[in-house]
């Protein structure tokens, strides 16, 4: 009997990644052999970091551990982890209506790629007000956001 790999993807802009990012990959390590942090492009959006920029904030903060990967990606999630061979997306709820958006995501990625499963995670309640578009935010006006980062995310780097 052969084993086959427990790969779970989790997608997302990581403009900038967070700690409430980094707290789902850790904790995901537990039910899969790889996560691949999947970093996805959208040429009509404005990101505050560089393709670049934010694939190497990844790489620095999970520089430790040798399970998760860092890709880009455009187009649909489902179809990047239907030509990857990969049947799980990892997903972090803070809210309920972030269950309800995610939720509905879920299901068209399951009609779409009939083997695909979402995965959730309930966030950490200490991070859940935690979201990258209030870190940039805080990071535009000039304020201190270290405190939402991840510790060995050092944006002065960046």
């Amino acid at each position: 009997m052969s084993y086959t790999k427990r790969i779970g993807v989790f997608p997302g802009s990581f403009d900038p990644i967070t700690l409430g990012h980094e707290d789902i990959v850790l904790r995901s390590l537990s039910l899969f052999d790889e996560v691949i942090i999947a970093i996805g492009t959208n040429s009509a959006k404005n990101y505050m970091f560089s393709l670049e920029q934010r694939m190497q904030m990844i790489n620095d903060v999970f520089a430790h551990e040798s399970r998760v990967k860092v890709e880009t990606f455009t187009g649909l999630t489902a179809d990047y982890c239907r030509s990857k061979n990969i049947n799980y997306i990892l997903r972090g709820l803070r809210t309920s209506s972030d269950f309800e958006f995610e939720r509905a995501i879920g299901q068209m990625n399951k009609a779409m790629f009939s083997e695909l499963e979402t995965v959730f995670y309930l966030s950490d309640p200490r991070l859940s007000a935690i979201n990258s578009t209030i870190v940039r935010d805080i990071l535009k006006n000039g304020g201190n956001a270290k405190q939402f980062l991840p510790q060995k995310l050092d944006l002065s780097n960046y």
